[in-house]
């Protein structure tokens, strides 16, 4: 089925009018309409601009318009619903957006337009990006294809979900503090983290400005490079965007790992790991020593202390950047009679209570006495955790480590009380603190049920090359991206 190809592989079938954009789009609708509706991966999606998008590409193939040209010609892409697509909702998964259409384009879609792609339709997500299951959304909960009893993880369960469950061929997310790689090793797929700047924010709703990154869910670690040379680059719109050159992704795919220093930090295996986590990620880990990486053990001392710091700094940038959702400038608006209760009307209706937690937390952080007792300590140990990853990356060119300490939890299992939330993050959120590129490539499957587990590599910041080189040469001697979820029949009810 056309669904289920990679984008390598469908591009390579258009330029040799194999098959058509068309019918590769009608593959990945009739594939919603399929399943969809127990996974609930879609927030929306316009099945008749996507195969007007469709025809437009498979007339620039006709007019003989390169890969060289437009990388993504023709391939139908799902982008999270907190990334703005002009005349598309942006609803960020919140009643606070329920009818918001986005007037404008981000960067990131601006390139993958550019680059032909078909854009099918808006992923679902935990509201504003803030949970790590993606039930928090306003619009219903996304199930894990691979057991619909489970999250998917989150935020960008959706994106993840999709892209396993063969909905579209790649998925845009973001990750904040592993809201990409998190799903992505829940669900079986590709999540790449970039480095910090290296892709435009411009267009991606902010949560928590110093911590959000634009990445992507594929189906194999090529589909990654390849999505990542297209919408990475300088955005003179966002001042956090980096100015240097995009390398060939792709290309580097091929450079092999034979003597490659990848650091095994033990405060990372020292944890409580389930005990087929700690399985999969070991027996992945001998296999790049096979392949030849030398493994080094490394230390990260500050990792400990990971999950609180990520706690207060992204509170409390949350809390300010949502500031803009008042009822007043744009958005739900629920009339008072005064200024004040217009403003609390519409943030107690149009906000959830995830939302409202973290706002709440993250005001008092930035309150006159929890400013200097947490943010600016947490600032502090930031800034211990970067350097702990400069003084290791010295000595390898990159790290390696589980994505989670555990497999999927059942839907509802963690919902009265985040903390759990909140620790299934705790090897993904180093890298949102300290700014480095991450990515998660399928290990393996707990045994009962049978569930992803996904290994994570991190590069030092604009080194995507290395992790995705280190992910590829894993993924072409094992077969664990290759497997599909078993999905229910269409129509079956979800237990």
């Amino acid at each position: 089925m056309l669904n289920q190809l990679t984008i390598s592989e469908l591009t390579a079938k258009l330029m040799r009018r194999e098959v058509s954009s068309r019918e590769a789009t009608q593959a990945c609708l009739e594939q919603i309409a399929r399943v969809d509706g127990q996974l609930h991966a879609f927030i929306s999606h316009d099945a008749a601009d996507a195969l007007a998008q469709a025809d437009r590409a498979d007339a620039a193939v006709a007019r003989g318009v390169t890969l060289a040209e437009q990388p993504l010609l023709g391939v139908p892409i799902a982008i999270k619903d907190v990334i703005a697509v002009q005349g598309q909702p942006l609803s960020c998964a919140s009643r606070m957006l329920a009818s918001f259409v986005s007037p404008y384009d981000a960067t990131a879609i601006v390139k993958l337009k550019a680059a032909g792609a078909v854009i099918l339709g808006r992923l679902n997500l935990d509201e504003f990006a803030m949970g790590n299951s993606t039930e928090t959304s306003a619009f219903g909960v996304t199930r894990n294809p691979w057991d619909l009893t489970r999250v998917p993880g989150g935020s960008s369960g959706g994106s993840a979900a999709a892209v396993a469950a063969d909905e579209c061929l790649a998925a845009l997310g973001s990750d904040t503090g592993g809201s990409i790689r998190q799903p992505a090793a829940w669900c079986g797929c590709v999540g790449l983290k970039p480095t910090y700047g290296r892709v435009s924010r411009y267009g991606l709703t902010a949560v928590a400005s110093s911590l959000d990154q634009i990445g992507c869910c594929t189906k194999d670690t090529r589909d990654a490079a390849i999505l990542l040379g297209v919408i990475a680059g300088h955005d003179v719109r966002d001042g956090t965007s980096l100015p240097e050159p995009v390398p060939d992704y792709a290309a580097a795919l091929s450079g092999g790992i034979q003597g490659m220093k990848v650091g095994l930090p033990r405060e990372f295996m020292a944890m409580a790991l389930a005990p087929d986590v700690r399985q999969a990620v070991e027996a992945a880990v001998r296999q790049l020593a096979q392949l030849g990486a030398d493994i080094v053990e490394i230390s990260l001392p500050h990792t400990e202390y990971a999950v609180a710091t990520y706690c207060v700094i992204a509170a409390a940038e949350a809390a300010a950047n949502l500031a803009r959702f008042d009822g007043i400038r744009y958005g739900q608006r629920v009339a008072g009679d005064n200024p004040l209760e217009l403003y609390s009307r519409t943030r107690g209706q149009g906000f959830g209570a995830e939302v409202k937690r973290r706002i709440l937390f993250g005001t008092q952080v930035l309150s006159q006495d929890g400013y200097e007792r947490y943010f600016r300590r947490a600032q502090k140990v930031r800034t211990l955790m970067s350097q702990d990853f400069r003084q290791a990356f010295a000595k390898v060119a990159a790290v390696v480590a589980p994505v989670t300490p555990t497999a999927p939890f059942k839907l509802g299992e963690k919902t009265d009380d985040p903390l759990p939330g909140y620790l299934s993050r705790s090897f993904t959120i180093p890298a949102n603190l300290a700014g480095l590129c991450g990515l998660s490539v399928p290990c393996g499957f707990t045994s009962a049920p049978q569930l992803p587990v996904g290994l994570q590599l991190l590069g030092p910041p604009l080194q995507e090359e290395i992790i995705l080189r280190l992910a590829h040469a894993y993924e072409q001697s094992t077969a664990w991206h290759r497997a599909k979820p078993p999905l229910a029949p269409a129509g079956a009810a979800p237990a």
